[in-house]
């Protein structure tokens, strides 16, 4: 559905970020993104949607298709009409808007108006909080009922593909489950794809079927959830999984930084 093929993005024409990135995204699939702090995950999504031109990016190289159709010289909003939508980080909610109205702003591109209607509903019927507090302006929704509403925002669209950018990032663990599960059952209910931003690589490989991981622009590993957890380094430096009887010295925890391979 979503394929990214050798892109590099450059800021303000000096700062190279994206240094040749490729990654898929299969029909319905369900996609995770990971790496630390500044790897390159947000400005991939921007480069996908079409929003590098408002932080002065330039995509460089490469190309982005989606549906089979070459989008990496479309505007954003020609994008959305396609069929892909953005969970940004920090939610980013109109906070002088109710909750009904930032949910109709997600729809925005579309003209479907009884559809348009019956979406509504479906996200009232996912997200039970939001119908209760429909009324209410959203700077006064607790954070994960912001979080939800974030997500219902961009599901108005009738979205194929929906990303989201740490989606758990400020959330109680139980909230972080509870969005989670609703998040499959729409990916599973409604066939909307998934490619999901996180830095918490343990929700991301246990919610997501297929993994890369980013690592100062460039994508460094890849591969089946599941084999990616099994993966020592993975494990070492992602998920915090270490051989707690063995004591470890100063030389051998130079040894483990140097077995992050995919540096060199």
């Amino acid at each position: 559905m979503l394929k990214v093929s050798n892109i590099e993005v450059v800021y303000n024409d000096v700062i190279l970020v994206l240094k040749g990135i490729s990654l898929e995204v299969p029909k319905d699939g369900v996609v995770a993104l990971l790496g630390a702090n500044g790897a390159g995950k947000t400005t991939t999504l921007k480069a996908i949607l079409g929003l590098l031109d408002y932080q002065n990016g330039d995509l460089k190289k490469g190309n982005i298709e989606f549906m089979g159709k070459p989008i990496h010289r479309l505007d954003s909003d020609q994008i959305v009409k396609m069929g892909i939508t953005l969970v940004p980080e920090g939610r980013m909610v109109f906070e002088d808007l109710t909750v009904v109205e930032n949910l109709m702003v997600g729809a925005y591109t579309r003209s479907d108006r009884a559809e348009v209607k019956k979406e509504l509903g479906a996200i009232f019927d996912y997200f039970s909080v939001l119908q209760e507090r429909k009324t209410q302006l959203s700077i006064f929704l607790s954070g994960g009922e912001q979080q939800m509403l974030a997500v219902g925002r961009a599901l108005m669209s009738d979205p194929k593909l929906m990303m989201l950018d740490e989606p758990s990032l400020g959330l109680a663990p139980l909230v972080t489950k509870e969005i989670f599960n609703i998040l499959r059952s729409i990916n599973r209910e409604q066939k909307t794809g998934i490619l999901l931003v996180e830095q918490n690589a343990r929700i991301a490989l246990n919610f997501s079927r297929y993994g890369y991981i980013m690592e100062n622009g460039k994508i460094v590993l890849d591969g089946q959830c599941t084999l990616l957890m099994e993966n020592e380094d993975v494990k070492e430096f992602y998920l915090g999984i270490t051989d707690e009887d063995q004591k470890k010295s100063y030389a051998d925890v130079k040894h483990y930084k140097r077995r992050k391979r995919w540096l060199s």
